[in-house]
């Protein structure tokens, strides 16, 4: 084919792709960009957790314990964004003020930064539980 002819037929088609609707018949830039989920961190820098132990607790009530200590959710943070607990080991993700545990035993549990030390973990939906994990301690 001629270059002319090549020319002519580039310029038609992006004439006829500026004159479509968007929505009607082309795609829809929009609806097409990935949509976050409840399992994607929140946007921010990326960081990591203090080294060391991590103990969780539920809050008690005023006739009883101050708190209630939860054992099976404890952890210990270690080097490269690493944790272990008694059920394995793992990967976790901190992105701004949202902690996302990637791999291992707590996959896909979530948690939010209160501090340099505490962090309170999320519901599935996204809503603060009432779980707050706090470090105690560094590593061995």
């Amino acid at each position: 084919m001629k270059t002319r002819y090549v020319f002519l037929l580039l310029v038609s088609a992006a004439v006829v792709a500026a004159l479509l609707p968007g929505t009607a018949d082309g795609q829809d830039r929009i609806a097409s960009r990935p949509q976050g989920s409840p399992t994607t961190p929140a946007g921010g820098m990326l960081g990591i957790l203090r080294h060391g132990s991590w103990q969780c607790a539920l809050p008690g009530d005023a006739g009883g314990e101050a708190f209630i200590a939860v054992p099976e959710e404890a952890f210990l943070i270690g080097t490269a964004s690493s944790y272990e607990n008694a059920a394995g080991t793992g990967i976790y993700l901190l992105r701004g003020t949202e902690v996302v545990f990637t791999r291992g035993p707590k996959k896909d549990e979530r948690f939010r930064v209160l501090g340099e030390n505490t962090l309170q973990k999320l519901n599935p939906n996204g809503s603060l539980s009432k779980l707050i994990c706090t470090r105690v301690g560094t590593a061995p």
